[in-house]
């Protein structure tokens, strides 16, 4: 199976329905890490935005799972089997029809991950060396590993994102994170999705590398050697792979941490508004469905994804349910949507765990 960066689901519900449901980036929505805007007075649900920290009452818990339930009858193996092997050809024909009709600018990236802004304290400063470009289309394949010739040899500070899309998360790091010894590595099964990021006028060739690879695919060749990245971002891309071969592909990135790296994840939680959406017909296995346009996705439990993170060797930092009440005033819409929200450690420092 092959995986690619999968847009906010929000975009997607406005590019279905043909309604505006997209939630302003304006100051008035930028809030504090895990959000401080509760809804204490039902009556005032239109008065902003977003809401965080909805909790649910029982009654929504029991008539989401009913919903799940009753649309959980999975298709014929012979048509998962085909959503399968025409992964690649679905999110190509996505970003050929949109192309970057979907950047958002993702305001609140250096709240929650911090680890992307410049980092306190002092690093050793960038080596100049001699550095290979490997080809976009065919992956990394040609590239040599050595000990200073691979792209980023010379950084201080190297940040892969996974599922890197249009580029949503990857240029905000690289206009924001001004580290001289910063570099940034991306990557997206669709090769469309990464000619797009590789002529947008602020891809820097010189802080950055995109290329094409299959997440999914643990033996495929990454740019890096093992333990040299200190942080590896996974946002809306996991929920894309088969559940089949989530556990194998986060291994694989753990050992291309550091001691000490992070990986962070925000992906999509059970029961959110996306997954109670799916109508009958739609269901590939539990909790696991295909869209309209052929593209797949999984809605977690944090249990499962710690088991996956520990299993990999790493240790909890934060493991936490986002419940948000999303609002369109203009339409008089509410959204409740459920998104979980990790970070993992490897080895030897101690994790805090902020939320569990």
């Amino acid at each position: 199976m092959a995986v690619v960066h999968a847009v906010d689901e929000v975009e997607r519900i406005s590019s279905d329905s043909g309604l505006d449901l997209s939630i302003s980036s304006t100051s008035e929505d930028k809030r504090p890490q895990f959000g401080t805007r509760f809804l204490t007075d039902p009556r005032q649900v239109f008065q902003h935005n977003a809401w965080d920290n909805v909790e649910w009452t029982e009654e929504q818990e029991v008539a989401a799972a009913k919903k799940v339930q009753e649309n959980s009858q999975p298709l014929p193996p012979e048509k998962q089997e085909d959503y399968d092997c025409r992964a690649n050809e679905y999110w190509n024909d996505f970003y050929t029809i949109h192309e970057n009709r979907f950047f958002k600018d993702r305001h609140w990236l250096f709240t929650e991950f911090p680890e992307l802004a410049p980092q306190p304290g002092p690093r050793p400063e960038p080596v100049a060396c001699q550095r290979q470009q490997g080809d976009v289309s065919g992956g990394v394949s040609d590239l040599s590993l050595g000990d200073a010739d691979f792209p980023g040899a010379s950084a201080s500070y190297r940040i892969l994102e996974v599922g890197c899309g249009v580029g949503n998360t990857v240029f905000p790091i690289l206009k924001t994170n001004n580290d001289p010894g910063l570099f940034v590595y991306c990557c997206d099964f669709s090769s469309t999705a990464v000619e797009l990021v590789k002529t947008n006028p602020e891809y820097d060739g010189e802080r950055c590398f995109a290329f094409v690879h299959d997440l999914s695919d643990d033996q495929a060749a990454y740019p890096v050697k093992d333990g040299t990245l200190d942080v590896i971002v996974l946002i809306f891309v996991l929920s894309a792979l088969h559940p089949d071969k989530m556990q194998e592909s986060i291994r694989r990135l753990a050992s291309l941490l550091k001691p000490g790296g992070v990986m962070l994840l925000r992906d999509y939680g059970r029961y959110d508004m996306a997954q109670l959406r799916f109508k009958k017909g739609r269901c590939l296995s539990e909790n696991f469905y295909v869209r309209g346009d052929g593209t797949r996705v999984y809605f977690f439990t944090q249990d499962e994804l710690h088991s996956m993170f520990t299993d990999a060797g790493l240790e909890k930092v934060q493991n936490l349910v986002d419940r948000r009440l999303q609002v369109n005033r203009g339409k008089q819409l509410t959204m409740y949507r459920v998104w979980i929200q990790c970070k993992y450690r490897k080895g030897g420092a101690p994790a805090q765990d902020t939320e569990s």
